[in-house]
């Protein structure tokens, strides 16, 4: 039977080549992009590189709680299932900037976008005929990161260092808090470090800021190719049946900093985010009270 794979971020960079290698291998592709036009030409790029037909754009953007509920609707209407989701798009933010739900930028597409998204997706992932793997692209900035309780959203004290490590910090104590919940499904979570990649994340579209260090650093980071490698290994190895909540870096499972293991502040991040984002109210009441239990 036909797999379906969902990659955020897919029209540029890792997200593009996680989907380009994921259609190699036979995946219905759906890319979750916040521009479409952009999407469409890196779709088409997909088809005439790979031959692969079946690849569809959609959009889903992370900083729109509304968007990402209307993407997962106009998604049950074409596909039954969903095997794989990579959770590959981020943004770094020079400045404090804030969604239309009035998140910190990177908070709020980095993790409150992915955490609404994945858990909205939950009916679709568990109809999978096979274990269906979602998988999260953190950073190795998690280590560094801390989650600035009581104000995550960096109204006080904005840094752009500060407010990344942060989200990559979340998406691994989201991880760990997702993966205890999905213990006695055939859902299978993980986590990822891709090393450093060579893309224009952290780059000012607007003014070009930051495209001069990206030159001289560039030789030194890996190809989004190669970046993307961990994240297709995590989708579809039979090495990592029924692998759960860990984390991995360059396809070997790393330990993550302890504090990110400590599984309070776990707790306290899954239902900050379920304040945050109001997710409930969009969740069937059975999933509700199985990401309640499970936990």
């Amino acid at each position: 039977m036909e797999k379906t794979a969902i990659i955020t971020g897919a029209n540029t960079g890792m997200g593009f080549e996680t989907a380009k290698q994921l259609a190699v291998k036979g995946f219905n592709i759906i890319m979750a992009v916040r521009d479409e036009k952009r999407g469409g030409e890196a779709m088409r790029q997909i088809k005439a590189s790979t031959g692969a037909s079946r690849v569809r754009v959609m959009r889903c953007d992370l900083s729109s709680l509304t968007d990402i509920h209307t993407f997962v609707r106009q998604l049950e209407q074409i596909i039954p299932c969903v095997d794989v989701l990579v959770n590959n798009a981020g943004v770094v933010a020079l400045k404090r900037e804030v969604t239309e739900d009035g998140f910190e930028s990177m908070i709020g597409v980095n993790h409150l976008g992915h955490f609404a998204l994945t858990l909205q997706l939950l009916p679709l992932l568990e109809c999978s005929t096979d274990e269906a793997r979602i998988v999260n692209v953190s950073s190795g900035a998690h280590k560094y990161g801390r989650i600035h309780f009581p104000d995550p959203h960096l109204t006080r004290r904005y840094g752009t260092w500060r407010g990344y490590a942060q989200s990559k910090l979340a998406n691994i104590l989201f991880t760990y808090a997702l993966a205890a919940r999905l213990e006695q499904t055939d859902i299978r979570v993980n986590a990822l470090h891709p090393g450093g990649v060579s893309t224009m994340l952290g780059v000012d579209r607007s003014t070009g800021f930051g495209s001069r260090i990206h030159q001289v650093i560039q030789p030194m980071l890996r190809t989004a190719a190669e970046g993307a490698e961990t994240a297709v290994y995590l989708s579809v190895s039979r090495e990592v049946h029924g692998v759960h909540g860990k984390y991995f870096i360059d396809s070997f499972e790393e330990e993550t900093a302890l504090h990110a293991r400590d599984k309070e502040l776990q707790e306290k991040m899954w239902e900050w985010s379920m304040e945050q984002t109001n997710i409930e109210r969009l969740l069937e009441k059975e999933w509700v009270e199985k990401l309640e239990r499970e936990k």
